[in-house]
C-alpha cells in the first residue's frame, strides 16, 4: 500500500484521503490517478471488547492498518472507561464478554453517550446466531454481524458504520 504525503503539507487539517479538496490541489493530470493510491484507514482507532482471543485476532487482523490501532478490553464494564481514554472511531462488542455481555454493554454505553460521560461513537455487535437479533435491535447500535466472522465482512461493516451509515448482516434482519 502506498501512502502519499499531502501536497500542501500539514495545513490541510487531515490526510488527502479524507479531504477531496487536497486531492484537487494535485496537478490536474495526476489527481485522478494519485487519489486512488492514497492509503486511507478504515477507521482511526477501534476498541474491541471480547474475552475470546480468536475474535480479537480476527478483528485485529481485519481492521489494523497504517492508520488504525485496535485496542482490546476483556470485560464489558471496562468499555466506558476505555472509550473515554482511547476515543475510538468504532467500538466492537462481542455478544459474550465475561462479566457483562455485548447487549448489556451496548445499553450501558448508550446511557453514557446520552449523559455525555463518553463521546458518542458507533457500535458494531458481533452476534453468535441470527436468534440474537431481536435482542440486538433494542440496543440502538449502528450494526451487527452474525458469526462466523471474516475479514471482508468486518472491513465492510467497519467502513459503513464509521462513515455514518448502518450495517446489519444478515440484511433481512435489520431493525424496522
Amino acid at each position: 500500500m502506498l501512502l502519499l504525503p499531502d501536497p500542501i503539507g500539514d495545513r490541510s487539517g487531515g490526510s488527502a484521503c479524507h479531504r477531496p479538496d487536497v486531492v484537487d490541489a494535485w496537478p490536474r493530470t495526476l489527481a485522478p490517478h494519485l487519489s486512488r493510491l492514497v492509503a486511507c484507514p478504515i477507521v482511526p482507532d477501534v476498541l474491541v471488547a471480547t474475552d475470546a482471543d480468536w475474535i480479537f485476532e480476527e478483528v485485529d487482523a481485519a481492521l489494523t492498518d497504517e492508520g488504525t490501532k485496535v485496542v482490546r478490553v476483556r470485560s464489558g464494564s471496562d468499555v466506558g472507561p476505555a472509550a473515554r481514554q482511547v476515543n475510538p472511531g468504532l467500538v466492537v462488542l462481542d455478544l459474550q464478554i465475561g462479566n457483562m455481555g455485548g447487549i448489556a454493554t451496548a445499553l450501558e454505553l448508550q446511557q453514557e453517550f446520552d449523559t455525555g460521560e463518553v463521546p458518542r461513537v458507533p457500535i458494531l455487535l458481533l452476534l453468535d446466531r441470527p436468534a440474537d437479533v431481536p435482542m440486538a435491535r433494542r440496543t440502538g447500535v449502528q450494526g451487527w454481524l452474525v458469526k462466523p466472522l471474516d475479514a471482508f465482512r468486518l472491513r465492510r461493516a467497519a467502513r459503513a458504520i464509521a462513515s455514518g451509515d448502518t450495517y446489519f448482516e444478515p440484511s433481512g434482519l435489520a431493525p424496522a
